[in-house]
């Protein structure tokens, strides 16, 4: 069995690492949370979203009969994967001044989605900007609800 790195075994992880991440930072800074709160909330959903949807990804490989070993591995790759771009946006969190960290984390996460999309496209042999146009839109979506949601608890609890 050939076990070279494939963009399966990191792919899922990290996008939902980055565009997660990137919509609890803006949803919850929004939300006027503080800095402890947004730490947290990132660290929950990096080990138990995490644990729960590498469970989900191992038992759908499973069910899509796909080898043990190889399950098992991109499993693991999706796992680490997920934690560690989690982990990049905490210490942008903890790093940066409040008023800024929106921003740095927008253009963070973006650039790391193209970056994923682009090597993914390239793999695919499809056209990388279309698919990154596509992907950043998305994401996009994404944060203008999350903000809006965080405007609103603001709004309502605040």
């Amino acid at each position: 069995m050939n076990l070279a790195i494939r963009p399966t075994w990191f792919s899922f992880g990290g996008t939902a690492a980055i565009v997660t991440s990137m919509g609890l930072i803006l949803g919850l800074q929004a939300a006027a949370s503080s800095r402890q709160a947004i730490v947290g909330a990132l660290l929950i959903v990096a080990v138990a979203d995490n644990l729960s949807d590498s469970l989900s990804v191992h038992l759908y490989q499973e069910a899509e009969q796909l080898a043990s070993r190889e399950a098992f591995i991109s499993t693991l790759a999706n796992f680490a994967t997920r934690l560690v771009v989690a982990s990049t946006f905490v210490v942008l969190v903890i790093a940066l001044p409040h008023d800024v960290l929106p921003w740095a984390a927008t253009l963070w996460g973006m650039s790391l989605l193209a970056l994923l999309t682009h090597r993914i496209a390239r793999a695919r042999g499809a056209p990388p900007g279309k698919e990154i146009a596509k992907h950043v839109a998305i994401a996009g979506v994404v944060l203008a609800v999350s903000q809006l949601l965080g405007t609103g608890l603001a709004t309502a609890f605040g």
